[in-house]
């Protein structure tokens, strides 16, 4: 379908960016009673007729175009309440932004708030090719920001429709084109002025426009006045040109593995049981019960909620037996909204780790859902196996989780890297120094205590006096990235531009 005359046109001399708004439905472009999404090319037609003058002022230069050409059924206006919205839809929403991606600097989504977490999370997954130990191959280079509205942007009356003076909408509209600006290289979510990691999201309200939070990552970016820089720091972007999606070979790449996400999603039967206080003792507790009949049903996989730091009672046995016998991979993600899940170490739950269950980290539930959902439908495409696959599902692919297993920075005394495919851990003892350590078993010793960084493509020692103590061999690239991995237990110094030849550091 030809898409709608824009709502303006950039001012002579060139357009300062080029930005799409994709139409999947919600609140925002909803109307009548009960409330349901208009049809595309009406609701552009409004924006055109009701906005146009308005936007052009508010953003002087920029070209805005209204896509209406994604649907998710040929019946009706074929967009949909983000509460219809299947797995499939998410890859339907990643292919539109493929399709259109030559012809815009940044993308717009219009999307409900039921769902927008879990979009958020999928696409940040869907737009991105990863490797083997969680690198980029093929990278989002512009932003795909999502936004919707508590309250519809119009209003029905008699004389026709009318901007709703009481929404949110506007407000989130205007900000979200503002924050495309910034042309951050990720997927996120713009709500009630603030700018979130999408596959950090939360929704947490449904009266208050500030619909959404992100527990464990800053805002990127705050819009009032002017565009206030966030605390947290947006993802790096392409390692090279050949990486990013603008690149043909690139995006093929990535429109191979949609497709073949696509096929197999909604076949995936992630079953999601919260733990809550019962009697675990019983001879056969309700949890037990309930894993196994998610089992019995088909189930792909399994998202656990544990209390805390993923905590789940031992049921006398019974519990741990189920997850032992689960044939799918099961991950435990805390039902506390700033929880995060770890090594188990309290006694509650130090018998999951022996069960083969992964911990989620600092991953909401929705992201961890959406991550395990994609993977599983992925896994044969790009050949991985049951462990490559368990040790992706912990790593950061997209910034979805704090990375465990690589630099980020200085590791200073105290701090320590675990690796994501196995029981092996890089400490930085503040007596003795780094150690890499296998079962508790150390492999390497550090000559003495310092921090361990990288300077230019070396990994060294800085003992406190400020002498280096101890340095690596040389990367063959200046911006390495240092990773720990279990099979073969070593740090390693990798390229991010394709995760060729690494460099192994430790042991020495």
């Amino acid at each position: 379908m030809t898409p709608p005359a824009p709502a303006y046109s950039g001012a002579k001399g060139g357009a300062v960016m080029r930005i799409c708004i994709i139409n999947t439905g919600g609140t925002i472009t909803c109307t009548g009673s009960p409330l349901a999404p208009m049809p595309p090319a009406r609701f552009a037609q409004a924006v055109t007729d009701l906005l146009g003058p308005a936007l052009a002022a508010a953003l002087p230069g920029d070209s805005l175009h209204l896509d209406d050409g994604l649907r998710f059924s040929e019946h009706g206006p074929g967009v949909l309440d983000s509460t219809d919205l299947r797995p499939s839809d998410w890859c339907r929403m990643a292919g539109r932004v493929l399709d259109l991606y030559d012809d815009h600097d940044a993308f717009v989504i219009l999307h409900g708030t039921d769902t927008m977490d879990y979009s958020g999370a999928a696409l940040s997954l869907l737009l991105n090719v990863t490797g083997r130990l969680g690198l980029p191959v093929a990278t989002l280079s512009k932003p795909v920001i999502l936004t919707g509205a508590q309250l519809p942007l119009f209003l029905q009356t008699p004389q026709g429709l009318a901007l709703n003076l009481g929404s949110d909408g506007l407000a989130n509209l205007t900000g979200a084109l503002r924050a495309a600006r910034l042309r951050l290289p990720e997927v996120v979510v713009f709500f009630g002025g603030v700018l979130l990691r999408g596959n950090r999201a939360l929704k947490v309200s449904t009266t208050r426009f500030a619909a959404f939070d992100s527990p464990h990552l800053p805002p990127l970016a705050e819009v009032g006045i002017t565009i206030r820089p966030g605390a947290a720091p947006a993802l790096p972007g392409p390692a090279s040109g050949a990486h990013a999606l603008d690149a043909t070979p690139a995006r093929a790449r990535v429109r191979a593995q949609l497709a073949a996400i696509a096929a197999r999603i909604d076949d995936q039967r992630i079953v999601q049981i919260p733990a809550v206080p019962a009697d675990h003792r019983a001879a056969d507790p309700l949890l037990a019960q309930m894993i196994r009949a998610a089992l019995a049903a088909g189930a792909t996989g399994l998202l656990l909620e544990g209390f805390g730091e993923g905590n789940i009672p031992a049921g006398d046995g019974a519990i741990e037996a189920a997850l032992r016998k689960a044939p799918v991979p099961v991950v435990i993600a805390s039902r506390a909204i700033g929880g995060q899940v770890g090594a188990f170490h309290y006694a509650a739950g130090a018998w999951i780790a022996a069960t083969g269950a992964l911990p989620a980290g600092d991953m909401t539930p929705v992201a961890a859902l959406a991550k395990l959902m994609i993977l599983n439908a992925v896994a044969d495409h790009h050949g991985w196996d049951r462990a490559t696959r368990d040790a992706l599902m912990i790593r950061s692919l997209a910034g979805e989780c704090t990375p465990t297993d690589r630099l980020q920075g200085p590791l200073l005394p105290g701090q320590s890297l675990t690796a994501a495919d196995g029981p092996v851990a890089l400490v930085n003892d503040p007596e003795t120094g780094p150690c890499l350590t296998l079962h508790g078993r150390v492999l390497w010793q550090a000559p003495g205590p310092g921090l361990l960084r990288m300077r230019g493509d070396r990994l060294v020692l800085i003992a406190p006096d400020g002498h280096l103590a101890w340095a690596s061999a040389a990367s063959p690239a200046p911006d390495a990235v240092a990773i720990l991995t279990a099979h073969p237990p070593a740090l390693h110094l990798v390229d991010p531009a394709g995760e060729a030849v690494p460099v192994t550091l430790l042991p020495c």
